[in-house]
């Protein structure tokens, strides 16, 4: 069955190495006749929440009016949200973090985003797996209260240099986890 995922990445590195992990799951996504809505966080214009609760009393998710109100409806239609970054300082991206806040306005504004699917992948330049938990735990905290069931992780550590996932399984990975859904 065809599936509508979104795809959200975090990385401003237009060639970097989570980059090329969403390229290889989208085009594996794509083989496999599911659509695919992509938005590259750091190439829109979005701010953070302002916690105004607010959210739809103008018609759009947020009062605020950025780039948000272009991704809100595109979840909202979703079966699958997958969120794509590298790790900076031991966390979320802030190109990418905006949005997760943001889908906050969903919740007030009464709209129905339980019961998706949710994935990640996301890298980082040590080797140490633990400090991919700076991303890991909150897209799994965040999908468990938005009762989203967490369709896969690819987590792939050591990478830095543009390049760098081609010494690793981080491709075949990110495409077998589109094959998965």
């Amino acid at each position: 069955m065809s599936k509508k995922i979104v795809v959200l990445t975090g990385s401003p590195r237009k060639n970097g190495n989570s980059f090329a992990m969403t390229e290889a799951f989208i085009k594996a996504a794509e083989a496999k006749g599911h659509s695919i809505t992509r938005f590259d966080a750091a190439f829109h214009k979005l701010g953070g929440c302002h916690a105004c609760e607010t959210c739809f009393k103008t018609g759009k998710a947020c009062s605020f009016d950025d780039d948000f109100n272009l991704i809100a409806p595109a979840i909202e239609e979703a079966d699958v949200i997958v969120f794509t970054m590298p790790v900076y300082w031991y966390s979320i991206p802030a190109q990418i973090k905006a949005v997760i806040d943001r889908i906050y306005s969903l919740v007030v504004g009464g709209k129905d985003i339980a019961h998706k699917e949710c994935a990640l992948i996301a890298c980082c330049e040590e080797d140490d797996m633990t400090v991919l938990d700076g991303v890991r735990i909150p897209i799994e905290r965040s999908a468990a209260l938005l009762q989203w069931k967490m369709a896969g992780e690819v987590l792939v550590p050591g990478v830095l240099k543009v390049g760098d996932i081609q010494k690793t399984d981080g491709l075949q990975k990110a495409a077998a986890l589109a094959e998965s859904l």
